[in-house]
């Protein structure tokens, strides 16, 4: 593999905030006033640990008259990893433009944590709590990934406590602690620290909103936040404008659609480009991508014993069929992460299969071979249980290896 470095870009972004501080100091209110300048009049959701305490805030049905905020609810209990990467998936596709997680602490202290996953899992290995923070580490990834990746605006708020030091049999206060991982902070882009309804940012990326210290921080707060995060290229309109330039080819648009998968950015809303109407990103793709599909050769007018083999060009003559291109390779990585198929030997095993002959390693695919693995990968890609539904094909084709395993025909997913 070769890499290179190219000039860097500064890109718009959605907002990542933590809100941080004891109870009562207003972090709930806080989010959501913010949560309504950061939405622009689109939904706002809330994954609620704290019993249902965001609930207090929302409209009281006839009494318009009652300060109130407008929001979806989703109460949460047990807080798990698992949970919470469900429900922020119910959120993209509920395309809420803002997720409040209220408290994001729960999910490392609370039930059903990361604290008490350890515990779960040090009783299952040899160890015990030190053996087991491997997997949990993996789930905690798993659950930054899907949260940090999450389309729209995130807020998340973390509980504060002091802490102490026993030093010389005096007890020594050391300052705030926050209830989550070490370093959680870093994850997100602004940190503000909430005292009686009072934010002071304490940390940024953003110099302008260095230090910053407002009284009830609401929607004109999170109008300065916004300003920030929107100095640079959008991202999806930068796809766009690769789409429509001149000379798009095929390889190019499966190279964008791995962009957009790898950034989870096939579902953003936008104008086409053409109609002016509203389209998703992925849509568009595929839309440009197969109006530059090389058509598929034409089947032979005579007995295959009477035709004459087409010529062959010279460069095939001295080097063979074309091979497989960095972006097809860079497509394939990220489809079959997205079907959940990890391991080499898995992917060897299903290239194998649906491309109708044993390969060793992918660079051993042709250019043709390439766009026939890519296209049954997007098929099942597309799937609601896509990993599944997957696993479930490559699984027939092995049991039914004597038959013809390559027709991309008999690999369409079936109606339910």
């Amino acid at each position: 593999m070769t890499f290179s470095f190219q000039p860097a870009t500064r890109e718009t972004a959605k907002a990542r905030i933590a809100l941080q501080g004891p109870g009562g100091s207003g972090k709930t209110k806080t989010a959501l006033r913010m949560a309504e300048g950061l939405a622009a009049g689109g939904q706002i959701g809330v994954v609620d640990t704290e019993r249902g305490s965001a609930l207090k805030y929302a409209p009281v049905p006839g009494r318009p008259d009652i300060e109130s905020h407008e929001f979806a609810h989703l109460p949460m209990a047990f807080c798990s990893p698992e949970n919470l990467i469900a429900a922020v998936k119910a959120a993209e596709e509920a395309r809420l433009a803002v997720l409040i997680i209220d408290s994001w602490s729960h999910f490392w202290a609370g039930k059903g944590g990361l604290l008490a996953r350890v515990e779960e899992e040090g009783k299952k290995v040899n160890g015990g709590k030190f053996s087991a923070w491997a997997p949990v580490n993996e789930m905690e990834q798993d659950m930054l990934d899907a949260l940090l990746g999450f389309p729209g605006h995130v807020i998340v708020t973390m509980r504060t406590k002091n802490d102490y030091e026993l030093a010389n049999g005096k007890v020594k206060k050391l300052g705030v602690k926050t209830v989550q991982r070490e370093g959680a902070e870093y994850e997100v882009d602004v940190v503000i620290d909430m005292v009686e309804g009072t934010g002071t940012v304490t940390k940024t990326r953003y110099t302008a909103l260095e230090g910053a210290c407002v009284h009830h921080p609401g929607p004109e707060f999170a109008e300065a936040i916004l300003e920030q995060l929107g100095q640079g290229v959008d991202p999806v309109q930068a796809i766009v404008d690769a789409l429509v330039a001149d000379g798009l080819t095929y390889e190019r648009a499966l190279e964008l659609h791995g962009q957009a998968q790898a950034r989870r950015l096939l579902g953003a809303d936008l104008l086409h480009p053409k109609t002016g109407e509203p389209a998703k990103l992925g849509d568009l793709i595929k839309e440009y991508g197969q109006a530059v599909k090389p058509a598929p050769a034409p089947a032979p007018s005579t007995p295959p014993e009477q035709s004459t083999p087409p010529a062959t060009p010279a460069a095939e003559q001295d080097q063979g069929p074309a091979p497989v291109s960095a972006p097809q390779m860079r497509m394939m990585h990220a489809l079959f992460n997205q079907l959940q198929v990890k391991g080499r030997e898995d992917r060897l095993r299903a290239t194998s299969l649906i491309i109708g002959r044993q390969v060793g390693t992918a660079n051993e695919l042709t250019l043709s071979e390439a766009r026939e693995l890519l296209d049954t990968l997007n098929l099942y890609a597309d799937k609601d249980n896509a990993a599944d539904e997957f696993a479930a094909m490559v699984q027939g084709l092995e049991d039914d290896a004597a038959g013809d395993l390559s027709g991309l025909d008999r690999l369409a997913p079936q109606s339910a």
